[in-house]
């Protein structure tokens, strides 16, 4: 599903780090090496048919790769 974040991601938090991670063999074969964390936010995000919605966000992060596999885990506003 695609969506677009709308504003800041807050409350981010680390989920995992490095060894930790289930999917680093992935992470490390689709983006290359670096220092990886999965980390957990909460954002607004706005979807095709223009709806917005508070979502738990949920995403892989290295330093100099950047925000990688994105996924909306939980909805926040029901």
């Amino acid at each position: 599903m695609k969506f677009e974040i709308v504003g800041q991601i807050t409350g981010v938090e680390t989920i995992a780090v490095g060894s930790g991670i289930r999917m680093l063999p992935y992470l490390r074969k689709a983006y290359g090496r670096g220092r990886w964390r999965k980390l957990k936010g909460d954002a607004m995000v706005r979807f095709p048919n223009g709806a917005l919605r508070s979502v738990e966000l949920h995403w892989y992060e290295a330093h100099g790769i950047g925000k990688k596999d994105l996924k909306i885990k939980q909805y926040l506003d029901e």
